[in-house]
C-alpha cells in the first residue's frame, strides 16, 4: 500500500523502464457528481501495488508524481473495460495513453462483447477471482487485507491476459482491427460530458415538436452545469421523470412547477424562478400545441433493418465474433435511413461489413 508521497516517488522511479504496466481503479459516485477516486492500482512484471489517494490528499499530496508515468508513450496501459477509469483518472493525471484494453481485443477475438474482467481471466487463464469484495466501500479506511488483495487482483493478471489475446488476435489477422478500436480511447473529448449535448441522455423522452427540443437541451443543460458546480449526481437536482414533466406540462408559474410529480420543494424554493425563465425564453405559445403523435415505424424500413441485421449477423458468425462488434442496431437503422456517418464504414469495419451491407440495400 502507497500512502505517502515519498513512497509514491519511489515506486514511479521503480517503474519508470517497465515497457507494460496493469492499471486499474476503485471508485464511488452514488453521492457526488464527478467520481470519487479511492484506490489505484498498478502492477509491473511480478509487483503489484495500491496507491491510496485519500490519504495522500490528507497530507496535501496528490497523484501529479505518476503523471509522466501513465500519460508516457514509453509503456502500455494495460486496462480491462477502460473507458470509466479513464474518466476518472483524466483530472489527477491527464489522459492515460497508449492504453490496451482487455475488453476490446477479447470481443475482436471472439469473446462476449461484455466479458468481465474476472470471466475473461478463468477462459484464458483457469485463474479463479475471488467476488466477495464486489460492492466493498473503498472510500472506508482502513481497507482489510482481503479488500487490498482483492483490489491488487484486479491488476496481477492483465499482462498475461494481454499477452494471449496479441497472440490470437495475431493468428486471426485481426491486430490492424485492435489498433483502430483502441485508437478511440486517445480521445479525451469522449470522457467529458457538453452540457448542451447532455440532453440526448435524458431518458424516456417522448416525441418532442422543435420548441420542446430547445427547452428540452436548456434544462438539461442547466441540470448538468448545476450538477458540475455543486459536485452532486445531476438526478439529485431534478430527475428525469421532473424534466420529461416539465416538458410535458410547461409549467408558468410556482405553483404548476411545485405541482409536478417528483419536484423536490427545495428545488421550488431555490431554483424556481430560473426554471420558470427557461421555459418563458422557449417561447411555447400558451397553450402549448400538443405533443406529435409518435409514428408507427415504416414496415418497410423495419424489414430493411432486419434484411441489415441478417447480413451482420451472418458475417459476425462467419467470423467467429458478437454481431455488436461489428454494427449496433442504431448504426443500422441509420444506415437504413440513408445516413452514412457510422462507424461501420469507417475503418476495418467498412471492408469487412460496411459494403456489405450497402450492396444489401
Amino acid at each position: 500500500m502507497i500512502d505517502s508521497a515519498d513512497a509514491l516517488t519511489a515506486f514511479v522511479a521503480s517503474a519508470a523502464q517497465a515497457p507494460v504496466l496493469a492499471l486499474d481503479t476503485e471508485f464511488m459516485r452514488e453521492k457526488t457528481y464527478r467520481a470519487e477516486l479511492c484506490l489505484l492500482q498498478i502492477a509491473h512484471g511480478a509487483n503489484a501495488v495500491c496507491i491510496d489517494p485519500l490519504v495522500l490528499a490528507q497530507q496535501g499530496a496528490d497523484l501529479s508524481p505518476l503523471a509522466p508515468l501513465l500519460t508516457s508513450a514509453g509503456n502500455v496501459k494495460v486496462m480491462h473495460a477502460a473507458r470509466q477509469d479513464l474518466e476518472v483518472l483524466l483530472p489527477a493525471v491527464g489522459l492515460v495513453q497508449p492504453v490496451f484494453d482487455t475488453q476490446i481485443a477479447a470481443a475482436l477475438a471472439g469473446h462476449p462483447a461484455q466479458i468481465g474482467y474476472a470471466e475473461l481471466t478463468r477462459r484464458l487463464l483457469g485463474v479463479e477471482l475471488s467476488k466477495a469484495h464486489t460492492r466493498a466501500d473503498w472510500a472506508r479506511r482502513p481497507l482489510s487485507a482481503a479488500e487490498q488483495e482483492y483490489a491488487l487482483d484486479d491488476v496481477r493478471h492483465l499482462a498475461a491476459l494481454r499477452s494471449s489475446l496479441l497472440d490470437t488476435l495475431a493468428a486471426k489477422g485481426r491486430l490492424a482491427w485492435l489498433g483502430e478500436d483502441l485508437a478511440a480511447l486517445a480521445n479525451a473529448d469522449t470522457l467529458r460530458v457538453d452540457p448542451e449535448e447532455a440532453w440526448r441522455k435524458v431518458k424516456g423522452l417522448p416525441a418532442l415538436d422543435p420548441d420542446r427540443q430547445r427547452l428540452a437541451q436548456s434544462l438539461a443543460a442547466w441540470r448538468e452545469r448545476r450538477a458540475i458546480e455543486r459536485n452532486r449526481p445531476r438526478g439529485w437536482i431534478i430527475d428525469d421523470v421532473c424534466l420529461r414533466e416539465m416538458l410535458v406540462r410547461l409549467p408558468r408559474d410556482l405553483q404548476a412547477l411545485a405541482a409536478l410529480p417528483e419536484m423536490q420543494e427545495s428545488v421550488v424554493r431555490k431554483c424556481g424562478d430560473e426554471l420558470l425563465a427557461l421555459v418563458r425564453d422557449a417561447a411555447i405559445p400558451d397553450p402549448p400545441p400538443p405533443l406529435p403523435r409518435r409514428e408507427r415505424p415504416d414496415p418497410a424500413l423495419l424489414a430493411l433493418v432486419k434484411r441489415l441485421a441478417d447480413v451482420s449477423a451472418e458475417i459476425a458468425k462467419t467470423l467467429e465474433i458478437s454481431a455488436e462488434v461489428l454494427s449496433t442496431r442504431r448504426e443500422l437503422e441509420k444506415l437504413a435511413a440513408g445516413k452514412r456517418d457510422v462507424s461501420l464504414l469507417r475503418g476495418w469495419r467498412k471492408e469487412i461489413v460496411g459494403e456489405k451491407l450497402l450492396a444489401a440495400l
